[in-house]
């Protein structure tokens, strides 16, 4: 588990110094333990595969962390990983960069960027806890290293709203795991390899490589 007085300071600082900025919705302590600080551990906790891929590949990549979930409680649960955040809103990459220092969070650089136009050219872990399919996140991503692990965290009705069909004849599912939790039962973490790494169709002057971000 991570220190409760990481938990307090975080909650201080959403509701307080940066309150404004509207990084969460949450403002009751109990539903912020619960809703953004549990939830985002939810993965580390009940799913062995995910757990041992951040921990044997050091490297997490959050997309669209917004309000700091669930790269930074993640960030502080596992602090011999390192942590990159790639966030479309420049705004909010800043002043979650400035939550995670206040934090005293090492192991974490954030960062304005645009997925499409990075080339995760080294081993990793990738997590989406988006609005957008599955299948469109995994068209996003530019894959040119065979040892890169896609998780996302997905709502109980996935598969009546989402036709994975398609993503499957490219990407094996390695991992899908069921997680509850007050107000959230039901939530599924997935995990996603794809089947064949890409060679030679990157205009990689275009692209950024992951490994310059570290």
């Amino acid at each position: 588990m991570i220190p409760d007085s990481f938990i307090d300071q975080y909650y201080e600082l959403l509701t307080g110094k940066y309150k404004g900025i509207n990084l969460t919705r949450i403002t009751d302590k109990s539903e912020f333990l619960i809703k953004q600080i549990n939830d985002s551990l939810l993965p580390a906790d009940e799913c062995k595969v995910f757990d041992a891929q951040v921990r044997s590949k050091k490297i997490l990549v959050d997309i669209g962390f917004g309000g700091g979930f669930p790269i930074l409680p993640l960030a502080a649960y596992y602090p011999e990983t390192q942590f990159l955040g790639f966030e479309a809103r420049r705004k909010k990459a800043d002043v979650v960069q400035s939550i995670s220092d206040e934090l005293g969070l090492k192991n974490v650089k954030l960062y304005h960027q645009r997925v499409e136009n990075v080339l995760f050219d080294t081993s990793c872990v990738i997590t989406f806890k988006a609005v957008s399919t599955i299948e469109n996140c995994l068209k996003n991503l530019n894959i040119q290293s065979e040892d890169v692990m896609v998780y996302f965290y997905k709502g109980p009705q996935l598969h009546q709203v989402e036709d994975l069909t398609g993503v499957l004849k490219k990407w094996d599912l390695i991992s899908e795991k069921k997680v509850d939790l007050p107000g959230t039962e039901g939530r599924i973490l997935l995990g996603f390899k794809i089947k064949n790494v890409p060679r030679g169709t990157f205009n990689k002057k275009e692209l950024v490589k992951l490994s310059e971000f570290l």
